[in-house]
């Protein structure tokens, strides 16, 4: 059982971990930071503040669009390959946002956003190794930059190089300011993750612990109550799902983690009504094998239960 929510915790975290993957920014060129869009849509500098526009409007596909006008009035200009990048990982298309991203570096090859968006977009590709070099990278030109520090480790939990990835948070960590309390949350839950897939439960839940004290939100509690579990405090365990849910009513995974729970303890009516809320959350949300894995579970403690939905 124990393994079971281990499960739960990583695939939870990490889902939310990918998330907490810091983006590069929109790159102007060096001469002309302050935009002035020109009325003459064939002229290169009015189609890249167009595009910069766009972007921050948050159209990207009508960025990536006008990023490739720009480009066809100059195919040297690399804050446009870059930008352009940034918007294709918006949208999902990381073979394009790598390429781009290349463009630029071949350009300019000190460019510390467009390191750190290639390699958010490996990343995401599943290219880890290449993320990592990425990163690493940036970091020989940037050495106190949080985010290259703090998206390697993302990357090197994707390899299951935790103990290297818990290094690099630490790294993010000692980079970023007290007053950053959301980013400094994320780091403390994703170093918790990693120290609880080393069965790390008391560092994990004392990560899980500051990232609360910064930013109490529900990743962090349900975490805890996992390493809780493994530890074998079940009734702080429950109390962190019990927090999930205070949090996001609708949170199926911490209605199912608790219902296993309760009916670890022998209480069949409260785990028959924690999984039935579970099944239902599954439901609403279109989580079909969540919501057939629940209601196979329910059918093991309550042969006759009624469908759900």
């Amino acid at each position: 059982m124990r393994q079971a929510l281990m499960r739960l915790a990583a695939r939870v975290g990490t889902s939310l971990a990918l998330m907490g993957l810091c983006l590069g920014l929109l790159t102007t060129p060096a001469e002309a930071q302050t935009p002035t869009l020109s009325s003459d849509p064939l002229d290169t500098k009015g189609w890249f503040y167009k595009g910069i526009e766009s972007f921050q409007q948050g159209e990207y596909a009508l960025a990536v669009q006008q990023f490739s006008q720009t480009l066809e009035q100059n195919s040297a200009f690399a804050a446009a390959y870059s930008n352009r990048c940034l918007a294709q990982i918006y949208l999902k298309d990381y073979a394009a946002a790598i390429a781009d991203c290349t463009q630029a570096l071949n350009l300019n090859p000190r460019d510390t956003e467009t390191y750190l968006n290639r390699g958010l977009a490996y990343h995401r590709a599943e290219q880890h190794a290449d993320a990592i070099a990425d990163f690493s990278q940036l970091l020989q030109i940037k050495p106190h930059d949080y985010r290259a520090y703090y998206n390697r480790g993302l990357a090197q939990s994707a390899l299951s190089a935790y103990r290297e990835a818990i290094v690099d948070y630490g790294q993010a960590l000692r980079q970023t300011s007290p007053l950053d309390r959301t980013v400094r949350a994320e780091i403390y839950t994703d170093r918790g993750l990693a120290q609880l897939w080393l069965e790390n439960q008391q560092a994990a839940i004392a990560d899980f612990t500051q990232a609360i004290q910064f930013s109490p939100e529900t990743r962090a509690y349900y975490n805890r109550g996992c390493a809780y579990h493994q530890q074998g405090n079940v009734v702080a365990a429950l109390s962190d799902f019990s927090q999930v849910l205070q949090l996001d009513p609708d949170n199926g995974q911490a209605y199912l983690s608790r219902g296993l729970i309760r009916q670890e303890r022998g209480e069949q009516q409260a785990a028959i009504a924690d999984l039935h809320q579970a099944a239902n959350c599954f439901c609403h949300q279109g989580l079909r094998l969540a919501y057939q894995q629940t209601l196979n579970l329910l059918q093991k403690l309550q042969p006759m239960g009624t469908a759900i939905g």
